[in-house]
């Protein structure tokens, strides 16, 4: 192949989903040429493979799904699974390169790293070093921050100083200006009926990025919702609800291809936008301003600065990476000086939850402040990978457990529709009762306490995508002054807690058509005796 034959070809994968799609896929099954396989290892090709990859992912899933409904004979069902098993781990193949090459590239396009004693100054006495720096803009005449780019919104802040551009075509400028839930219908349009030539702007491209997830999900939903049809029909007459199954993995195979673009887009605008501010004329502003802003530090804090010198060259004596002038050690070395863990470390990274939602070395104190007469149960869901369809369950002190299947976007909206049920349940069964519900969820718990402090649903918006959990939301918030939630550690043990997953999980394999109704039956008795082997009379709630 002669180097123009090679760009050609590049340029083809480049514009042609379907034409590099069908080659990604050959070399996966090594029918692929060995030209081909070399052009595909192009690094303007390494983001875009993973974008067909997505695709072939959904599709290739979608089609295992419609053999198990349709009871394919086992050795059609095993050749698909394993396609579904190989695209599956070609795609983490081609992200895994994508991440290196860009990690390369990144560094690549670093600015150089300010001297050690500068980055320890910043961090340890960040208000006084600050006060320098802010001294130091003001007899330059710059506005105060001017120099310096920010760690996140780089984009934003890099096109309110037009480094990215004019003002945006109207189409983007509709773009740009609408509301989420517009956008979002948007974004679904162009994957189902017509691509949308607008979404890569740099103005809007970022807002694609952070939006894509949420339209996908409408993808599982579509998904979610024709599989619970085709599984409410016989086998005789279930062949066009899985057609419909059929048309809802495309669409959300278009929308997983789509959001990949976007990421990559958004990606390389950030790059793009990191680049113009640690290059040229804006890098020299930067590293004159913060060194002039050292020296002032200096100045008004002789001991301060004394200590950072002394503390750096004992330091560099010793560090391994001094010949890159230790360009990880400034926060460790801050925190000698602060007397203060580094920032930004791992305990400081940890998600813990707040002190409302912990609890201590005995899991059950977080009930000591009950009364008497509390009605207490754990919730749990279990979703799976292919569609919106998830499981619930729970189980009560009193002996009562319940279960149930439902669509949703993610684990905590999942969960919180358990504990919306659960306690719906109990609050009917038990007429005056306070109801506490407990969940492994940190993100259920705020969701859910957010909507019941303050009796509004939407509180829990950022959480609750679909219809399902949204209406269980607004029956639960009517009964507020009655209901707690709180959160417990999950898998340590509790038997509710063990009860309500296994029941989730139940209730998921029964949803999806993976369990016979008899095998459920059993599963369910089961579980039932488990529980009932250390507590007193149990019953399933309807």
């Amino acid at each position: 192949m002669t180097i123009t034959e090679h760009t050609e070809l590049i340029r083809r994968f480049a514009d042609d989903f379907t034409a590099l799609q069908e080659a990604v896929l050959a070399r996966m099954n090594g029918v692929c040429a060995p030209e081909t396989a070399a052009v595909l290892d192009h690094a303007s090709l390494t983001g875009p493979v993973t974008a067909v990859l997505a695709h072939a992912d959904v599709l290739a899933r979608g089609a295992v799904r419609r053999a198990e409904l349709s009871v394919q004979p086992p050795e059609r069902l095993r050749r698909l699974r394993a396609h579904a098993r190989r695209v599956r781990r070609a795609r983490s193949q081609a992200e895994a390169r994508y991440k290196e090459q860009r990690a390369r590239r990144v560094t690549d396009r670093s600015r150089p790293a300010d001297p050690l004693e500068l980055r320890v100054a910043r961090t340890a006495f960040a208000v006084a070093f600050d006060e320098a720096l802010r001294q130091e803009l003001r007899d330059r005449g710059l506005p105060d921050g001017a120099p310096q780019a920010p760690e996140s919104g780089l984009v934003r802040w890099a096109w309110d100083r037009k480094e990215a551009g004019g003002e945006p075509p109207a189409p983007v400028r509709a773009l740009r200006d609408c509301d989420d839930d517009a956008f979002v219908q948007a974004l679904l349009r162009d994957a189902r009926e017509e691509e949308n030539p607008h979404l890569p702007h740099d103005a809007v491209v970022e807002r694609w990025s952070r939006h894509a997830r949420v339209a996908l999900a409408w993808g599982r939903y579509a998904i979610g919702q024709a599989e619970r049809d085709a599984l409410a029909r016989s086998l005789s007459v279930r062949r066009t609800r899985l057609d419909a199954l059929d048309d809802a993995y495309q669409d959300t195979a278009v929308l997983a291809a789509r959001a990949r673009e976007a990421q990559l887009r958004a990606t390389d605008l950030h790059d793009r936008m990191r680049a113009c501010v640690t290059t040229g004329p804006f890098a020299e502003l930067v590293a004159q301003c913060r060194a002039a802003a050292l020296t002032r530090f200096a100045e008004a804090e002789p001991e301060a600065w004394h200590r950072v010198r002394e503390l750096t060259a004992r330091h560099r004596a010793d560090c391994p990476e001094r010949a890159d002038d230790c360009p990880r050690c400034h926060r460790a070395l801050a925190a000698v000086l602060a007397d203060t863990p580094p920032a930004g470390t791992a305990e400081d990274d940890d998600e813990r939850p707040t002190a409302t939602l912990s609890v201590g070395e005995d899991r059950y104190a977080l009930l000591a402040d009950l009364p008497d007469t509390a009605v207490v149960a754990v919730a749990d869901a279990a979703v799976g990978d292919e569609s919106a369809l998830c499981g619930y369950g729970w189980a009560a002190e009193d002996g009562t457990t319940g279960h149930g299947d439902s669509l949703a976007s993610s684990s905590g909206e999942a969960e919180v529709i358990g504990v919306c049920a659960a306690a719906l349940s109990l609050l009917e069964r038990h007429e005056d009762a306070p109801v506490v519900l407990l969940c492994d969820s940190i993100e259920a718990v705020k969701a859910v306490d957010a909507a019941l402090r303050s009796a509004d649903p939407e509180a829990a918006r950022r959480t609750l995508l679909f219809p399902e959990s949204r209406q269980l939301m607004d029956r639960l918030v009517c009964h507020r002054h009655r209901v707690q939630v709180r959160w417990l550690k999950g898998h340590v043990g509790h038997d509710l807690n063990e009860t309500a997953d296994a029941f989730a999980r139940l209730a998921l394999r029964r949803a999806t058509g993976r369990i016979p109704s008899s095998a459920a039956r059993k599963e369910e008795a089961r579980i039932l005796r488990s529980l009932g082997s250390g507590a007193g009379p149990l019953s399933v709630a309807a």
